[in-house]
């Protein structure tokens, strides 16, 4: 349940407006400093996970990696999404750690 509460916080964050999905989109949200909170698939290659984390920790956003992106917000393909929005920052958190709760 906790899992669905994750992926669900996700795609609404995305069909609010409020999200930036994809390589090119990802990263201009990080440099212009709209990215409150980066999401990353578990499954990037090392190459992407070592780029996004300099990335982020250059500009002051926290990553996450998840299990998935591209199927919680219906496009398959990306593998990354900026929030841009605190209060949505703040909701993908929460469901984060109501997940981890239910895991331990």
């Amino acid at each position: 349940m906790g899992t669905n509460r994750l992926y669900n916080a996700i795609g609404l964050c995305q069909r609010a407006g409020k999200a930036k999905s994809g390589a090119f989109a990802a990263e201009n949200a990080i440099r212009s400093g709209k990215a409150k909170l980066v999401l990353l698939e578990e499954g990037a290659s090392e190459a992407t996970k070592t780029h996004y984390e300099h990335l982020c920790a250059a500009h002051g956003v926290p990553l996450v990696l998840v299990e998935t992106v591209g199927s919680a917000i219906g496009k398959d393909a990306h593998i990354v999404m900026a929030v841009t929005d605190p209060s949505f920052r703040d909701m993908i958190e929460r469901a984060m750690r109501n997940t981890d709760e239910k895991r331990g």
